[in-house]
Order: structure tokens, then C-alpha cells, then sequence
């Protein structure tokens, strides 16, 4: 049996390893912390997101809201001459725009209406009508009057455009209506938004001194409303 070797120092045992650095525990404490609240965050917007389009869904489906809807039924163009030098306008025009609530428990308060008439990309008359409260399920009769004489200069190529349509009796003129309104559900009424509706597709024939027109036009027109 081998003879054991003396030591030649003091034997210590295995060596220890490093402490950690100070704040190592609390670091990492501070990052579980920070996991969970984010977790806890993510939760909850996921939570009410689907809390809102619950509720969303179900006032969907119990107040069923539709878009009001605008059409031109009649339009009544009696004149239409620009004159030259003076680029002068004059013009007279009616409509008869029937306002439809198709909502069974919406009101609607139009606050402001105005009603803007165009020609070739060229506002020539505006007009405001009388604000009113529209009830459920009701149609409500507009009858803007367009009358007057105003400026209105025209380029080249709406100029050609003009003598064109002077020649074959009938216009293609735009009615915007631009409103401020509030609906009334219950006793709730929401704030005012401001949607506006485009009749973009009126040709309008002139009518004759005795009372005829130079051609006909397809009425009901059906107007664009948009939020």
C-alpha cells in the first residue's frame, strides 16, 4: 500500500464560488413583478374590448339603427344663362328632397341645414333651411329654392361644357346638403356630428317659356349620405 504524500501547506477544502453581485435577487424579483402587471394590463383591455362589443352587438341588435336617407323626388329648372363679359349667373331652381327616419327609436334633430347648388365643380348659391326635430319612422318634405344671380367664372373646358348643354336643353347639376345634427334615443340625445349628403346625379332639363321641358328626367333621385 502506497505511503500517503504529506501535505506541503494547510488544506483548506474546495474553493467557494463568488458571491453574487449586491441587488441580484432583488433585480429579478423586480422583473416577475413587472411580468405580472403586464400580463394584468393585457387582461384587462382584453376584457373591456370585449365588454364594448358585447354591448355594442346588443344595442345593435335592440335599436337596429339605419342611415337617413335623402331623395330628390321633383326639381323645377326655369332658368340657367351665363352671361359674358360679366360672368354673371342667374339661375332659378326648385327641388322637392323628401328626408326619410327609417329608425324606430331614433329622433333626429337637424340643428343646421344648408343647402349648397353646383355647376361644373363651381358653387353658384347657397341656402339655409329651418332647423326641426324629426320623430320616429317619418318623412319629412325639404323644398329648397334656388333664386338669384351670383359670379361664377368658368375655364375653357367648362365653358364648352356650358355651350354643350345650353344647346341640348339639359344641366348636370349637384345639390350637397351639409347638416349638423343630434339623435334623441329615450331621453338620451348624443352629440352633434356633421354628415353630409351629395345628389350628384341631377340632369335637370330647362323648361320653356311655355312651360314644357326639353326632355325628361327619372325621379326619385337617390342621394349619398355619409357620416
Amino acid at each position: 500500500m502506497a505511503a500517503e504524500q504529506p501535505l506541503n501547506g494547510a488544506f483548506y477544502g474546495p474553493s467557494v464560488p463568488p458571491p453574487a453581485p449586491r441587488g441580484y435577487y432583488r433585480r429579478g424579483h423586480g422583473r416577475g413583478c413587472g411580468c405580472c402587471l403586464l400580463s394584468l394590463f393585457v387582461k384587462v383591455i382584453i376584457s373591456l374590448i370585449v365588454i364594448l362589443g358585447v354591448a355594442a352587438l346588443i344595442f345593435w341588435l335592440i335599436v337596429r339603427p339605419r342611415a337617413i336617407k335623402f331623395h330628390v323626388t321633383d326639381a323645377s329648372l326655369t332658368r340657367f344663362d351665363h352671361t359674358s363679359p360679366d360672368n354673371i349667373l342667374r339661375y332659378n331652381l326648385a327641388l322637392t328632397v323628401p328626408v326619410r327616419n327609417p329608425n324606430k327609436r331614433i329622433g333626429v334633430y337637424y340643428d343646421r341645414i344648408e343647402a349648397h347648388a353646383y355647376y361644373e365643380g363651381k358653387r353658384f348659391s347657397s341656402i339655409s333651411l329651418t332647423p326641426f326635430y324629426q320623430g320616429h319612422k317619418n318623412t319629412t318634405v325639404l323644398t329648397p329654392t334656388f333664386q338669384g344671380q351670383n359670379l361664377v367664372i368658368f375655364n375653357a373646358g367648362q365653358s364648352r361644357t356650358l355651350n354643350a348643354e345650353r344647346i341640348s336643353g339639359v344641366y348636370n347639376i349637384e345639390i350637397k346638403f351639409r347638416l349638423r345634427v343630434r339623435f334623441k334615443l329615450g331621453d338620451l340625445k348624443f352629440r352633434r356630428i356633421k354628415p353630409k349628403v351629395n345628389c350628384d346625379d341631377l340632369r335637370l332639363p330647362l323648361s320653356t317659356s311655355n312651360g314644357t321641358t326639353t326632355t325628361s328626367t327619372v325621379f326619385p333621385i337617390k342621394c349619398d349620405f355619409d357620416f
